[in-house]
């Protein structure tokens, strides 16, 4: 990367940055743990877990840990549930400097055995947090004991490691729903598994009427609005679609290689992608009905936002947006949704991207853009600025770092309260910018 953008950033991260340039330039370098003393924008292991299981809806959740890790992932998704509320609930076994010294083992027996008497739970999971890799409790035997006792399933996840990152906890995750899934075999069934959606303010109820509108069954949901028993049975899907890549594309693997179930990549994020998923789900289950239905459906979808979304395009051309999300699948839809508005993007980063989603964001992005991995506020900050961007498209963590800087913020995380998937989703997506972009505001502060 040109040195001048280089200055003033730790010498260890000089090669997770790239600067987009005709001639190719070197290679970003992803996928690894993050720089000690960084303060990287990256979550922790268990929390990576735990945004993956915790819209199971039906599933009790025990956070083998302090209290502060429970708290810090209450109902950390904004994931809705069409029935059973139990999700949003939090428990944890509270380990305080005792419990450290003589082990944590007896407080998780006490609670699982009152879960398994008060509730009477289909499935429980149990988190190992940074604590419980230190102290050395047995949580797997601790599980199959109470397996034994209860006769249900109680599931540990191994989700314990300071020198992790949110993408291990992703793999725990997925390690834990295999476990759920088993090793029983299924007849084979018509339909998808529907991968890497956690129904954040309701988005997989928009695509499963897609995909119900041309003919395709869900067979299960993971993990939005999903039950433990819809779960067990994903194995008799004919073809999982995968939509967080980052989360997901593990699973997905596993399921070919374990169940012998094939996989394609899908985004509902902007028009572009979403037309080309739902094409890909059709052709991918060789069904031309399917696909004559998908073609069918684009098409008076389209037509009914075309007017809508050109309204903001009027408004919007010739600005500058960043982007830092969590994984490579979402950075490049977004910028494909700005490019069709008319927005160029200037700097974009993941927390979790891997080198072929990097590959693909240099293809699509003009030269000069500023491409980052596994970030920290600092660098965010600095390039922020000297690329001149109008709005930052984030999470939580960075929604402060754009108001300080006096430009526009879109949440596009899971905190948020309105779809942006789908068709109606790019026009939610249009009119927040807008509304953020263009907003009186930004003449005072500026």
């Amino acid at each position: 990367m040109d040195s001048k953008y280089l200055n003033g950033i730790l010498e260890e991260r000089k090669d997770f940055i790239f600067c987009n340039s005709k001639d190719g330039g070197g290679k970003l370098k992803c996928e690894k743990d993050s720089v000690a003393g960084s303060v990287s924008q990256r979550a922790c292991v268990y929390c990576g877990a735990r945004v993956v299981l915790n819209p199971i809806t039906d599933a009790f959740h025990i956070v083998h840990g302090p209290i502060g890790c429970a708290s810090y992932t209450w109902d950390i998704r904004g994931s809705l549930s069409s029935g059973p509320e139990v999700y949003r609930n939090s428990f944890s076994t509270d380990l305080r400097e005792q419990d450290v010294i003589f082990g944590g083992v007896k407080k998780l027996t006490a609670a699982i055995d009152e879960i398994a008497s008060r509730f009477s739970p289909k499935v429980i999971f149990v988190y190992a947090t940074c604590i419980v890799g230190v102290i050395g409790d047995d949580i797997e035997t601790v599980c199959r004991m109470a397996e034994k006792k209860y006769g249900i399933r109680v599931i540990p996840v191994q989700s314990s490691g300071f020198a992790g990152n949110k993408s291990m906890g992703y793999k725990a995750a997925c390690h834990a729903l295999l476990r759920l899934m088993g090793d029983q075999k299924h007849s084979k069934v018509k339909g998808v598994n529907f991968l890497g959606d956690f129904n954040l303010a309701g988005e997989i109820w928009i695509i499963h009427q897609y995909l119900k509108t041309i003919g395709v069954n869900v067979i299960s949901k993971i993990t939005g609005d999903g039950r433990c028993d819809e779960i067990m049975k994903a194995p008799a899907a004919s073809l999982n679609i995968v939509q967080c890549a980052g989360s997901m594309t593990y699973l997905a693997r596993e399921m070919e290689e374990k169940y012998g179930i094939p996989f394609v990549k899908v985004s509902f994020f902007g028009l572009e992608d979403t037309r080309m998923s739902l094409l890909r789900i059709a052709e991918a289950l060789g069904d031309p009905e399917a696909v004559k239905k998908a073609r069918q459906l684009i098409f008076v979808e389209e037509l009914k936002i075309q007017s809508r979304l050109d309204y903001y395009r009027k408004r919007l051309q010739g600005k500058k947006a960043a982007i830092y999300v969590g994984g490579g699948f979402k950075a490049i839809s977004l910028i494909k949704q700005f490019a069709d508005l008319g927005i160029r993007t200037v700097m974009v980063g993941t927390q979790t991207g891997r080198a072929d989603e990097y590959e693909e964001i240099r293809n699509i992005t003009e030269e000069g853009t500023v491409i980052l991995d596994d970030t920290n506020p600092s660098e965010l900050v600095k390039f922020i600025q000297e690329k001149g961007a109008d709005i930052l498209v984030g999470g939580v963590k960075e929604r402060p770092l754009a108001y300080k800087l006096g430009i526009a913020f879109c949440d596009h995380n899971h905190e948020r309260k309105h779809p942006l998937c789908g068709f109606e989703g790019a026009v939610n997506f249009a009119k927040e910018i807008n509304l953020s972009m263009n907003s009186p505001v930004w003449k005072l502060v500026n």
